[in-house]
């Protein structure tokens, strides 16, 4: 037995065998959740985890984290849809795989590992808060107004309008599914360990209806293959809408960032190999290609898939591949069980989904420890709720960059005052961002005594702040010692320190 491979050992397939089952039956709910709050057909959320499961999980890369339509890219699929139309998806999705396997292929994998985790964070945030704002209207039977702002407004309004007996039932179902949700791991027995918490909450919310007979709109199902578009050459004209290409590129940044960021936590839930993050983005890229052609929603690796995955003792990527065949049978021989499930019950695993991605519970750490950290998390999040995600990211990432080159600036100011002079000096890097305050430090020096300025220290001194001290050594008479070279001069020649009289002439310090 130990001379076979590790996929074809009995004891190792058959974890997988049952891996893969546990995943497809997270998989479920929350494919179809994601595809109904993302404005399309039922079906299209599970065509995307079939693509992810046996096109993206056969590839190398990753080999435990699981693929499929995520929460994170709801907001901005509806934003699409509504704003573009459904025809529009299939080249929006081909398009952002082509370019993650261009991507992939050039090595530009890891440094997607260099977005600030802070960012990452905040864009979950504000998804998340946009995800909860829509969802509960629809757990009310109600129709979102549009924007995160505009949903946000509108919530006392609709929570004062629920009176109608279609409305309440709905909530209440919505809310009961919530509640399960949050009560499921903690009941007791063997039962919340062997069934999955959504796949749960959505049994007993379509039974619920069905003893009672309640008023509550279910699924609207179209069929598999009626639900599909294929993309042909013409859609490509498409692309010529500047605002589709800025869709495109947020598709691309948030479902390659969160595909990898997801990686990066899957390897440390399990001793098995690796991911290779430039295999990984091609995987990725392949499979939203196909989607793309055949009109699905976007692919990312899910982390919760990937976690129940790798909790449930998968050993190999056979898990994964497995989870997209039952997917495929459940899609192929039981599409009439979709049209069973109410829209309010999908609505409240969002609601639930939608709130995990609010690190409520690491904020206040963040908030003492690393301020800088919380506020870009912060401003990320309320960007994306106030405008959209494409800009609210890319002020995140803008913010992060000002505030690292803020940090990395940090200058050290040294005021020695003797009887015959005073000595300056600077340590740390001296960029023009700290400029203000050093010149603002040196000229309240004292004007009855000559001043000395000691740069020896400055690991760094950028040309705006050697122009500027230059200028202000020639104006104030005072003597400069020795600094970095910053802008290609011979060290000797920038090092040299320039000494003045009171009358602006030349002397030897």
């Amino acid at each position: 037995m130990s001379s076979l491979p590790l996929r074809l050992r009995p004891d190792v397939l058959s974890r997988d065998v049952l891996a893969s089952i546990v995943v497809f039956l997270v998989a479920v709910p929350l494919c179809v959740g994601i595809a109904v709050a993302s404005g399309v057909p039922a079906e299209l959320g599970l065509v995307t985890g079939i693509v992810g499961g046996l096109v993206t999980g056969a590839m190398p890369g990753s080999s435990l984290q699981v693929s499929g339509p995520a929460a994170g890219l709801t907001v901005l699929v509806h934003e699409a849809v509504t704003t573009h139309g459904v025809a529009a998806l299939g080249v929006l999705v081909l398009a952002t795989g082509i370019l993650q396997v261009g991507l992939g292929l050039i090595g530009f994998g890891r440094w997607f590992r260099a977005i600030s985790t802070a960012v990452v964070h905040g864009m979950l945030a504000g998804i998340g808060l946009v995800l909860i704002s829509s969802q509960l209207y629809a757990m009310a039977g109600s129709s979102a107004p549009g924007s995160g702002l505009d949903n946000l407004a509108g919530l006392p309004d609709l929570f004062t309008g629920i009176t109608a007996a279609p409305a309440i039932s709905s909530c209440a179902i919505g809310a009961g599914t919530i509640v399960m949700l949050i009560l499921w791991k903690r009941l007791p027995g063997r039962l919340p360990g062997m069934l999955p918490g959504p796949l749960a909450a959505v049994g007993l919310a379509t039974a619920t209806v069905a003893v009672f007979d309640l008023p509550v709109a279910p699924i609207e199902v179209q069929g598999l293959v009626d639900s599909l578009r294929l993309t042909g050459l013409d859609d490509f004209g498409l692309l010529a809408d500047a605002g589709l290409l800025g869709v495109v590129l947020a598709f691309t940044l948030i479902a390659s960032a969160e595909s990898l960021f997801s990686a990066a936590a899957v390897d440390r839930m399990h001793d098995g190999p690796r991911t290779h993050f430039n295999k990984e983005l091609v995987a990725q890229g392949t499979g939203n290609t196909i989607c793309g052609l055949v009109g699905a929603l976007p692919m990312t690796a899910v982390i919760v898939r990937s976690a129940a995955n790798v909790q449930a003792g998968a050993c190999t990527k056979a898990s994964r591949i497995l989870h997209g065949v039952w997917l495929l049978v459940f899609a192929a021989l039981f599409p009439a069980m979709l049209g069973l499930i109410p829209v309010a019950a999908l609505a409240g695993i969002l609601v639930h989904a939608g709130a995990k991605l609010i690190p409520v519970a690491t904020i206040r750490p963040l908030w003492r420890e690393h301020r800088g950290e919380a506020v870009v998390l912060i401003v990320t999040a309320l960007a994306i709720v106030l405008t959209d995600m494409f800009m609210g990211v890319l002020l995140g990432i803008g913010l992060a960059v000002i505030k690292t080159a803020w940090e990395t600036s940090a200058v050290r100011i040294d005021i020695d005052e003797r009887d015959d002079r005073t000595t300056v000096s600077l340590g740390g890097n001296a960029t023009f961002l700290r400029l203000p305050l050093i010149l603002d430090t040196l000229e309240a020096l004292p004007k009855d005594r000559p001043v000395e300025l000691d740069l020896s220290r400055l690991r760094h001194l950028d040309h705006a702040c050697r122009t500027a001290l230059e200028a202000w050594s020639t104006h104030s008479g005072a003597v400069r010692r020795h600094g970095p070279a910053t802008d290609g001069t011979p060290r000797e020649a920038a090092l040299a320190g320039l000494a003045r009289n009171g009358d602006g002439s030349p002397r030897t310090p």
